[in-house]
């Protein structure tokens, strides 16, 4: 099991590498087909998978990541009220036949996963994105790496059991830690390519800072979720993670997290 999760974990990276660095079309077209895949675990770990609002809910995520390419910023929130009004239409239209929770779920399900998770190709699109991007990858990826470490070497203090039994207070504290000082030597090795080396430095591990504390979140969010419905996994489209959402659930968080972060910094700097 832990090889294959290894070997799995090795081609994730590799791929991920490989598609943030061309960036573009290539990545949105990844990250877009990363979000459908998503959206459809968890639509059908709330259990409305192949209902109508869930086709509503797709179409939406169609258009927004069309809109999401053409760089209209205004439309891209645009399409996330119309998502809403369609599906509050199709409610009363067909009422009886949906029930409240099921159209949440399905506007819950189209902001939670493809919107979250397309902030990974809007930090790439950013001035100096084809850097900060890797933020997203350090805070995510890298805090939960060294967060597992420290927890398993200090970890004395139980964050929060009824969640995630494993997870302890020191082995956050190492991990947001951590990112930050993985950021703040990603920051010094490129800082040359950046218009300024200074701000380029502490705005990747203040970023990195605030992309691991969100990452938490988001990961014990999606362990939630899973223990509301009574399931394991999302999924088990990747050997040794689950589902698509096993293996993003905090990178939905970090994405937006270190796309405002970096642009709050870069203004106030």
């Amino acid at each position: 099991m832990f090889i294959k999760r290894l070997l799995s974990g090795i081609a994730l990276l590799v791929l991920a590498i490989g598609f943030i660095y061309t960036g573009g079309l290539p990545l949105l077209l990844v990250v877009a087909a990363i979000a459908f895949i998503g959206q459809f675990e968890l639509y059908r770990a709330l259990g409305i998978e192949h209902k109508g609002l869930a086709f509503i809910g797709y179409l939406a995520t169609a258009a927004y990541f069309v809109l999401v390419y053409c760089g209209g910023v205004y439309y891209m929130a645009t399409v996330i009220v119309v998502t809403l009004i369609v599906l509050m239409t199709a409610y009363v239209a067909t009422f009886p036949e949906y029930k409240t929770e099921e159209v949440t779920a399905a506007f819950f399900g189209m902001c939670y996963v493809p919107v979250m998770l397309s902030y990974l190709y809007l930090t790439r699109m950013l001035p100096d994105g084809q850097y900060f991007v890797w933020l997203i990858l350090l805070s995510s990826w890298g805090s939960d790496t060294l967060a597992y470490c420290f927890g398993m070497l200090f970890g004395k203090h139980k964050m929060v059991p009824k969640l995630s039994p494993k997870k302890s207070v020191e082995g956050a504290i190492g991990g947001v830690v951590g990112a930050m000082v993985l950021g703040a030597i990603f920051g010094s090795a490129v800082n040359s390519r950046f218009f300024s080396g200074e701000v380029s430095l502490f705005t990747c591990s203040a970023a990195c800072g605030v992309g691991a504390v969100i990452s938490m979140i988001g990961d014990l969010a999606a362990s939630a979720i899973k223990r509301n419905h009574g399931i394991k996994d999302y999924g088990d489209l990747i050997p040794g993670h689950g589902g698509v959402l096993d293996r993003f659930d905090s990178m939905l968080f970090t994405s937006p997290a270190v796309y405002f972060a970096v642009k709050i910094l870069e203004e106030m700097l």
